[in-house]
C-alpha cells in the first residue's frame, strides 16, 4: 500500500527552506505601519505591446442567412482579435500594502540598470525612511553586487 501523499497549494513542491521564507515574509507583512521603515512589494513583469487589428471585420450583412439572428442594440461592436505586435516592455511595480501607496513605470527591457534606476525612484519616493523592508522574487538582477555594477561605489 503507497502511503497518502498530501496536496499542497501551489505548484511544484514545497519544502522545507520555502515554508520557512514565506513564514518570514507573512510577518513582515504583519508588522505595523511605521514611515521609518516601510514594507515595499517589487515586482516584475514582461507584457507584449499590441497594436490595432491587421484588418477590421467586415461589416454585418444586410440580408442575414437562414438561422441568424440579428445584433441586439447594446452590443458592443465586433472587433477582429488580430493584431500586429509592436514589441516588448517590462513593468515595473512597487507596492506598500500597509498604505495602498504603489509606484509603477514602465521600461523597455528587465536590467540590472532598469532595476536600479526603479530602486533609486523608490527610495526617493520614502525619504523618511531609515531602512526600507523590500520584498521581492529572487531574479537574477535582484541582488546587491548589481548596485555596484551600474551606480558610483559612493
Amino acid at each position: 500500500m503507497q502511503p497518502h501523499r498530501q496536496q499542497h497549494w501551489c505548484l511544484g513542491e514545497v519544502n522545507a527552506a520555502f515554508l520557512a521564507r514565506m513564514e518570514d515574509v507573512l510577518a513582515i507583512y504583519e508588522r505595523p505601519v511605521d514611515p521609518r521603515f516601510p514594507v515595499v512589494c517589487f515586482d516584475e513583469r514582461p507584457c507584449v505591446l499590441h497594436g490595432q487589428p491587421v484588418e477590421p471585420l467586415p461589416p454585418v450583412p444586410a440580408h442575414l442567412a437562414q438561422g441568424q439572428q440579428p445584433a441586439k442594440p447594446g452590443r458592443p461592436r465586433r472587433e477582429s482579435s488580430t493584431y500586429v505586435r509592436q514589441g516588448t516592455a517590462c513593468l515595473l511595480a512597487a507596492f506598500e500594502p500597509g498604505v495602498g501607496q504603489r509606484l509603477v513605470e514602465v521600461s523597455a527591457r528587465r536590467t540590472g540598470a532598469d532595476y536600479c534606476r526603479f530602486m533609486q525612484r523608490l527610495a526617493a519616493h520614502y525619504p523618511e525612511a531609515e531602512k526600507m523592508v523590500l520584498v521581492q522574487d529572487n531574479l537574477n538582477t535582484h541582488t546587491d553586487a548589481v548596485f555596484y555594477q551600474h551606480l558610483p561605489a559612493a
